[in-house]
């Protein structure tokens, strides 16, 4: 029980220092829980979905026993699941691992020379003066093909995500129009974060999507939005507790990350 009251009072003491230093037309990245707590199995989360809303209306993230992928887009919730069907979220489901934002465009670049992801992402960082702040990406574009993943839900004991990933679904969408929902973080965030970008993707019908690991863009253009303020609130919940954060996992994010091209 002592153990819990220290936790609780560490992050409400990380909120009260780092929080009220953002100013109030500045952007904002709300985050809850870290990515090495995700790559060690901690797939049960105690936020809810309505709670998260209260933080952003653009974001990404995965829903407990990682339960597909989520896209926060326009202030709604999708879940793409292991099966590739697309559905509303229900507001009372949880997420082990979330990263929202109220969207604030301050910038545009137009991606029509850029045909992969990598080239996307090269044109993307050519525009970004800064490379140690945050920015949130929403693309919106025709491609000519799109490959994305999905998870079915797990159940324990909880295997570490990359062994999980072995088993993902992943789907090869054709021709299609949509929008990418991404984040780029800078190279210190290792740990509670994805270093570099990080990609969901939602189709314009709404009929499939994902998390991105390949595409072929015919045309399109981005806005982004610089954010230099962030907020991590850090799980209270067993899974959280018991996950080893201690180790090195940049190579396990890799294995999960590998099949982009």
């Amino acid at each position: 029980m002592k153990t819990a009251v220290k936790h609780i009072s560490l992050v409400a003491l990380f909120a009260m220092t780092m929080v009220p230093m953002a100013k109030a037309d500045e952007s904002r990245l709300y985050q809850y829980s870290t990515i090495d707590a995700l790559l060690a199995g901690a797939y049960e989360g105690d936020i809810t979905v309505s709670e998260l809303a209260k933080h952003g209306n653009f974001g990404i993230g995965t829903y407990n026993r990682v339960d597909g992928e989520m896209i926060l887009l326009d202030g709604v919730f999708f879940k793409v699941k292991g099966s590739g069907k697309v559905e509303l979220a229900n507001p009372q489901e949880h997420s082990p691992l979330a990263i929202v934002t109220d969207f604030k465009t301050d910038t545009r670049v137009d991606l029509s020379d850029a045909k992969t992801l990598a080239e996307l992402e090269a044109k993307l960082d050519a525009s970004l003066v800064n490379k140690n702040l945050f920015y949130a990406i929403r693309i919106e574009g025709e491609f000519d093909g799109m490959t994305t993943r999905a998870i079915y839900p797990q159940d324990k004991p909880y295997k570490p995500l990359a062994e999980v990933s072995k088993t993902q679904s992943v789907f090869k969408i054709g021709a299609t129009k949509g929008q990418l929902i991404g984040f780029r973080s800078p190279a210190f965030v290792k740990g509670f974060n994805v270093p570099g970008y990080h990609w969901h993707f939602l189709s314009a019908d709404h009929n499939s999507g994902g998390h991105v690991l390949a595409l072929q863009l015919l045309t399109g253009h981005a806005q982004i939005a610089t954010i230099s303020a962030v907020e991590l609130k850090v799980p209270t919940s067993d899974s959280f507790m018991n996950a080893d954060q201690s180790k090195d996992r940049s190579q396990e994010l890799h294995a999960v990350e590998k099949s982009r091209n």
